[in-house]
């Protein structure tokens, strides 16, 4: 990724939500920032509920020509008719998916902090990588430093996406060397998290 070229925004939904709710509180963050993809990323096992989810946040997404990838839940894409699926396990999955959903979907893998893991599951045929997390409580365990972005953006053509208690310091930092800047609980809580979206990213220019 060129020094001079802009990241775009990777939204993660939170991990428990009302679909009617929560599609409006959606809705007003993608018409107030520009936002690549969107990852459903629920706690349930419930297939029913997060099914409904994802059907709601399909219609949001799909009307303002957004993706949708779903965390972990490769059997619901097709069925939901979502863009693909994130694989929290790094390769472990990704041909299986990828024999799955066919070429023409996305499949992302996160890879904590490893590159081994990451190039595997790039060779492997994963249409990005994400590392993370990227930022954090110190003692919370190894963090991805901007290092490995930066490596990994010269090294690698796969692209690469930065999640994990993103901050606007973090931001400035990561921008010249990842893709993609995820960004989920680090707004969700706020009161207003279309707002809060547009101040974190606002030193992207």
């Amino acid at each position: 990724m060129a020094a001079n070229d802009r990241p775009q925004i990777y939204l993660v939904t939170p991990p428990d939500f009302d679909p009617d709710a929560f599609s409006a509180t959606l809705a007003a963050v993608l018409d107030t920032v520009d936002v690549a993809c969107i990852r459903l990323a629920m706690s349930s096992k419930d297939a029913d509920q997060i099914g409904r989810a994802a059907d709601a946040l399909r219609l949001v997404a799909h009307d303002r020509d957004v993706a949708l990838v779903i965390d972990s839940h490769l059997r619901l894409v097709e069925r939901h008719g979502l863009d693909g699926v994130h694989l929290a396990d790094g390769a472990r999955n990704l041909r299986e998916a990828r024999k799955a959903l066919g070429a023409d979907a996305i499949v992302g893998a996160f890879c904590g902090t490893s590159r081994h893991d990451g190039m595997t599951a790039a060779e492997a045929g994963a249409d990005y990588i994400s590392f993370g997390p990227a930022g954090g409580l110190l003692g919370a365990g190894a963090l991805a430093e901007r290092d490995l972005f930066a490596w990994w953006s010269e090294m690698i053509e796969v692209p690469v996406v930065a999640e994990g208690g993103i901050t606007r310091d973090l931001l400035a930092g990561l921008a010249p060397v990842t893709d993609f800047l995820a960004v989920g609980d680090e707004i969700w809580g706020k009161d207003n998290p279309a707002s809060a979206l547009r101040d974190l990213v606002a030193g992207l220019g």
